[in-house]
């Protein structure tokens, strides 16, 4: 592996001086910057990122931690970040964790130890106050999906109760009267939160669902499928089912659909997220649009200029975000 020690002997220069050219040090001559720069080409020289680190004290990275990598939803966090990476010419070093408080901190512990100073964190299991003692050692950290007021400029978030509420109100315009809920297992805000903004809606306009017809499972298709069975197998009726996440949604419409009910005709669907696989699904799904990306864009952003020392361009963009209803195939107005 070619090191800046035989990038300096060939060049016939100092390791100090091919340091400066890639550090854009002062007190370099044009023909030693093109010197060196042309050995780099030829040797096909990369710079150690966590070495620079340690001699200019300055980090090249932007870390995001994530639950996994196999929803579409944490893929486009991710990608969101990365592309904040690639315009600041940052490194994306990506840590996944599982929903515990244990696999979180590791997460983040992993990016601390190479030398991360911006960092993009979705945590749902650590505590409040563990987070704000993170944010205080790390100068760039920054929480997505989560708001905590200590730290409230730090946290770009969603209002999930909102969502919960736009959901309600979208389905009762469509004379909806029966309803059921399909909701993750996980006790995360995300979840409660939109369960609670639709039961709080549906009670504001004189209605309800019964506890019998709110089923639970993983937020996956798989999950969505089974806790449809579950509320199929109860034996009462609903004419609209609002659920947690799209692709919950999309296998929960798989499993009606087996089951001889039509959405919307039968059975309107509404999911959450706004997923890429929504705009395919048959029928299209109806859901809330979670604009992850860009928030993920605005958190890896106030992350760089939270270490830049500079005072924040955010003013005119809030860090709360709210759903946008998305009305497409799988809710229809309700004629029974």
């Amino acid at each position: 592996m070619t090191t800046i020690k035989d990038v300096a002997r060939i060049a016939g220069v100092s390791v100090a001086s091919v340091s400066r050219v890639l550090n854009n040090g002062p007190k370099v001559s044009k023909a030693t910057i093109e010197k060196v720069s042309r050995v780099m080409k030829e040797l096909n020289y990369t710079p150690n990122a966590n070495a620079r680190a340690l001699v200019t004290q300055k980090s090249t990275t932007l870390g995001v931690v994530i639950p996994n990598l196999i929803d579409p939803f944490f893929a486009s966090l991710a990608h969101g970040v990365e592309q904040v990476a690639r315009q600041k010419n940052r490194q994306l070093l990506l840590s996944t964790a599982m929903v515990s408080a244990e696999t979180e901190m590791q997460a983040i512990n992993l990016l601390i130890e190479r030398r991360c100073d911006v960092m993009v964190v979705h945590s749902k299991k650590l505590s409040d106050q563990a987070l704000i003692e993170l944010a205080n050692k790390v100068p760039g950290l920054v929480l997505i999906d989560r708001y905590i007021e200590a730290i409230a400029p730090r946290c770009v978030w969603l209002d999930n109760l909102e969502g919960g509420k736009i959901a309600a109100r979208h389905l009762l315009a469509l004379a909806h009267k029966s309803f059921a809920c399909v909701s993750s297992k996980h006790q995360i805000d995300d979840p409660l939160l939109r369960l609670q903004g639709f039961q709080s809606e549906l009670q504001s306009a004189g209605t309800n669902i019964e506890d019998d017809l709110i089923e639970y499972g993983e937020p996956t298709l798989q999950g969505g499928e089974i806790a449809t069975q579950k509320l199929l197998a109860s034996g009462k009726s609903f004419s609209a089912l609002f659920v947690y996440n799209d692709a919950m949604a999309i296998g929960a419409i798989s499993t009606l659909e087996d089951n001889g009910f039509k959405v919307p005709s039968d059975i309107s669907v509404l999911g959450f997220d706004d997923v890429l696989l929504s705009r395919y699904s048959r029928p299209k799904l109806s859901t809330l649009n979670y604009p992850i990306e860009q928030m993920a864009m605005q958190a890896a952003n106030i992350g760089i200029e939270l270490i830049s020392k500079q005072p924040m361009n955010n003013s005119d963009i809030s860090c709360k975000h709210i759903p946008r209803l998305v009305k497409r195939e799988s809710t229809s107005f309700n004629v029974n």
